[in-house]
């Protein structure tokens, strides 16, 4: 299952992208994100999982923005940390 947690606008679709059945809930992307973006969560089924924090998500365009190469290609710390490979961005 896939759980997006972002936002649209005039500029563009900015989501951070969460696959479920592969997040393990460790914490890994949660520390590596410099803006703190992420946190672990209790899902509906008592399983931890990460999420990005609510009072955030209307941000990830400009919490992301520092992460993101203005050119060539760079890894970003949250998906580097995340070695089940359970996240992704939209742009």
């Amino acid at each position: 299952m896939l759980a997006n947690y972002g936002y649209t606008d005039g500029s563009g679709s900015y989501y951070i992208t969460v696959d479920t059945d592969q997040c393990n809930g460790c914490g890994d992307c949660a520390t590596a994100c410099p803006q703190h973006l992420f946190e672990i969560i209790t899902d509906d089924y008592d399983e931890k999982k990460a999420a990005v924090k609510e009072d955030l998500r209307k941000n990830i365009k400009y919490l992301c923005g520092p992460c993101k190469p203005t050119s060539g290609w760079k890894t970003l710390p949250c998906l580097e940390a995340c070695t089940p490979g359970a996240l992704k961005h939209s742009w």
